[in-house]
């Protein structure tokens, strides 16, 4: 099987690496990373550059295109190669919508009757005061469409509030804050669970937990993730709910609307005092958690899987994952979020790469034959072990065995799971 993976971070290196386990695969990524260069050929067309890609799958002959990032999907990618005949493996444009617009995503879920915190969508400064006095403590502020990680925003007063609120309708993020939403904020333990979708069909793979901030303790900025660990030890007896009442209604929500979801979805979920809730939906797998949890599936289940949700194969895959903890660290460079610096030489210790421990590849180029940093998450070492704490173990003694200047990484990923 052909394969054209579209993406160059470090969620593409991962799904590379489960991909080329199947040992019919042929990969070729779009545009890929110095990591992907070594699994299959990378090709210099960007990931948002749909007629460049629906051609090159067509000049390639592919079987299979796996889109990694949500851009390329909110953007039509999947119908583009759906009219050109070729199968992919992601949803198209109306039901990428579920990551592509908050607001979309709160009203489906409303109609589904999909456990939620309560909400308020604005798309005027003139609405602001109104919405913000049905919240009692300040709300989460989001904006609606797609901001690279950087539309949430968790202010700590009301007038804060109302700052951000006119600051993203003013601009401030460009046409992904033109609406915004004020979300009931919530406390509790987040879950990332990912399932893999076809219609009104799903099957399960493996959760994990995300760590968003920057620093330890989870402090500091908002970021597209520090680390994960996977299994999630807080989801244990979750599986049933989340599917049943989170993931089929909403599938059969999209169906029922003539828009059905073929994909991976991943459902971003807080466990509060009264059950959990939902968060986010994002149409792709997670960044890092894909680091994280392909590690568990056996050889050669993640191509199987892409083409039961491309429509390649009748049924989805058994299999029994692999029980093992993993856990990814991610590498930033320095600046990171707001400015990351580029260009710094990376040194890299060939120790690092064992049966249970690997470097991930993100925001890495080449220049005239030196590996340096090329953006704000670099790479991720993961670990794997017979517990959360060996595998967390494993992944930081992997990180001493990476440097740049400046290098900024988080040192409790998977903290709490050591117990």
């Amino acid at each position: 099987m052909r394969i054209l993976l579209v993406g160059s971070g470090g969620r593409e290196h991962a799904m590379s690496r489960a991909l080329t386990t199947s040992p019919g695969v042929e990969l070729l990524i779009a545009p890929g990373n110095p990591g992907t260069a070594a699994l299959g050929s990378n090709r210099s067309v960007d990931a948002d550059d749909i007629p460049r890609l629906v051609a090159l799958a067509r000049a390639e002959s592919v079987d299979l295109v796996v889109p990694g990032p949500e851009g390329p999907l909110v953007a039509g990618l999947s119908d583009a190669l759906e009219a050109a005949g070729i199968p992919c493996a992601g949803p198209g444009r109306s039901a990428a919508r579920l990551e592509g617009s908050k607001a979309f995503t709160r009203a489906l879920a409303e109609s589904a009757g999909v456990p939620s915190p309560a909400h308020q969508t604005v798309s005027s400064v003139g609405e602001i005061d109104a919405a913000l006095a049905r919240f009692e403590v300040p709300p989460v502020v989001k904006a609606d469409g797609l901001a690279a990680g950087k539309g949430v925003f968790l202010p700590d007063t009301i007038e804060e509030c109302r700052a951000t609120a006119r600051d993203l309708l003013g601009g401030r993020l460009g046409t992904a804050g033109s609406t915004i939403v004020l979300e009931e904020r919530l406390s509790g333990v987040e879950i990332s669970a990912f399932h893999a979708c076809r219609g009104t069909e799903a099957i399960a793979l493996p959760h994990a937990r995300d760590h968003k901030r920057l620093l330890d303790g989870d402090r500091g900025p908002n970021t597209g993730g520090m680390g994960a660990v996977s299994p999630n030890p807080h989801a244990a007896g979750f599986d049933a709910t989340v599917l049943n009442d989170f993931v089929l209604p909403s599938l059969r929500r999209l169906s029922d609307d003539g828009t059905p979801f073929n994909g991976f979805l991943f459902s971003g979920l807080i466990v509060t005092d009264g059950g959990p809730r939902l968060l986010e939906f994002n149409v792709r797998l997670g960044d890092p958690e894909a680091q994280a949890i392909l590690p568990h599936l056996p050889d050669g289940v993640f191509s199987e899987i892409c083409a039961w949700v491309a429509g390649l194969r009748g049924r989805p895959p058994r299999f029994e994952p692999d029980r093992r903890a993993t856990c990814a660290v991610v590498l930033a460079a320095a600046g990171y979020p707001e400015a990351p610096r580029r260009g710094d030489p990376i040194t890299i210790d060939p120790g690092i790469e064992t049966a249970d421990r690997w470097l991930i590849h993100a925001a890495t180029r080449m220049d005239a034959g030196t590996l340096v940093t090329d953006g704000g998450r670099v790479g991720a070492v993961v670990g794997r072990g017979d517990t959360a704490a060996a595998a967390r173990a494993v992944a930081y003694e992997g990180v001493t065995r990476v440097q740049w200047e400046g290098m900024v990484h988080r040192r409790d990923i998977g903290a709490a799971a050591d117990g």
